[in-house]
């Protein structure tokens, strides 16, 4: 759909004089009113809402989850929301200049990753999407071995295994399922584990979450599914996919489910944190729905420009994460001129490592492709691999031939 506006040209009676009418269509009313909605929720939706620090940086109780946390912590949060905003402005640039790819932007969900990331304990599981560049960060992958994939150099980049956090998974819900198994896995070794599946508000209409949540209720599964609700399933906006606040639907499975400002880092943080010791302790699933925006586009070969209004943008900037524990952080006296402008600078440095590392990445071995098929090989896979490296040879004994002329 389009949120452009049409123009009529009506004639005046009596006269030859033009004059022009402009008229919103249907799609331009309906983001304008989604605009005002999601910036402004009705009273029902905010009282469900889980908030802990106000878009303006106060600090307000809640009678069910709270957090208590010192000063170097909620500077260490601040940190990671910042250098995690700076890498991810980095892949997208990197993008745009031709050195990867694609890029899935988390622009404006860092609150919802980090504060959710750093909940886990380093026996957890994670299997996020394509997007949790944040939790990725709080689980210690390097930034730089995100971004092989998106370069086509490599399928992953990472050990899953190193840091508790699977590969990025493409396929949309599918994490979920794997999420499902992997914690029935860890229920039947008896550890105390907890498993998290990052998905997003697009996912939770696939087929393959219903199926996990279906499973993880029955068999009391240790895991959280944490749904980002970023308001678009790259065009489609939520209210086209439920008719409930997603984390309602939870009710149906048998487990509870809970939403959170998504923008709030310490509400994230609270949440997710009382979720994993909920699947811990034997109590079995919980979906937590970060209600947050995606600032940016679903990723760098979408136009959000063409199904959004800039107004709704403009309401959700003004809940910015970052900006908001800032804030926080400077009307208590947390946070200084000395220690913002300490991380302003690590993080143009981490940029500029990122960069340099992209560009270094060697070209992929062309019959890679091939190795790792069959455990023992395959006839067929060394037919093809024969018949691959032919090909790739045809073009040197092209540019030699050229040469020679």
């Amino acid at each position: 759909m389009t949120v452009e506006g049409t123009a009529e040209r009506k004639t005046a009676r009596g006269g030859s004089k033009r004059t022009t009418a402009k008229k919103a269509s249907p799609a331009k009313k309906e983001t304008q009113s989604r605009a005002r909605n999601s910036a402004r929720p009705d009273q029902a939706e905010q009282d469900e809402l889980v908030q802990l620090l106000t878009p303006e940086g106060k600090r307000v109780e809640h009678p069910e989850y709270a957090i208590d946390l010192s000063p170097e912590e909620l500077r260490g949060l601040y940190r990671d929301m910042v250098l995690t905003r700076r890498f991810d402005a980095e892949a997208t640039t990197l993008q745009r200049q031709g050195e990867l790819g694609l890029w899935a932007s988390l622009l404006g969900q860092e609150a919802a990753q980090i504060g959710s990331g750093r909940a886990l304990r380093d026996d957890d599981y994670v299997f996020p999407t394509y997007r949790e560049h944040g939790v990725a960060w709080c689980r210690g992958v390097d930034p730089t071995n995100l971004l092989g994939m998106f370069r086509g150099v490599n399928n992953g980049g990472w050990d899953p295994n190193s840091n508790n956090f699977h590969l990025y998974t493409i396929v949309i819900g599918s994490q979920t399922l794997h999420a499902t198994g992997y914690a029935m896995g860890v229920q039947k070794d008896g550890a105390d584990s907890a498993v998290i599946a990052y998905f997003g508000d697009g996912a939770s209409s696939q087929g393959d979450v219903a199926e996990s949540f279906t499973f993880s209720a029955v068999y009391n599964a240790p895991v959280v599914f944490f749904c980002q609700n970023n308001q678009w399933a790259i065009s489609e906006p939520t209210e086209k996919q439920t008719r409930v606040p997603l984390y309602q639907r939870a009710q149906g499975f048998g487990f509870p489910g809970v939403r959170v400002d998504g923008n709030d880092v310490l509400a994230c943080l609270a949440v997710t944190k009382a979720a994993l010791e909920r699947a811990r302790t034997g109590q079995g699933p919980t979906l937590v729905e970060a209600f947050t925006y995606r600032m940016g586009a679903h990723t760098t070969s979408d136009d959000p420009t063409r199904y959004r209004a800039d107004e709704e943008r403009l309401a959700w900037e003004a809940k910015d994460p970052i900006l908001r524990l800032r804030k926080y952080l400077e009307a208590e006296g947390i946070a200084d001129d000395a220690f913002l402008a300490a991380i302003d600078e690590e993080s143009e440095t981490l940029g500029k490592r990122v960069r340099d590392a992209v560009r270094a990445m060697p070209d992929p071995d062309h019959l890679a492709i091939f190795e790792n098929v069959y455990a023992d090989g395959h006839a067929l896979v060394d037919e093809e691999r024969a018949q691959f490296a032919a090909y790739q040879a045809s073009f040197a004994d092209a540019d030699a031939a050229a040469e020679g002329n």
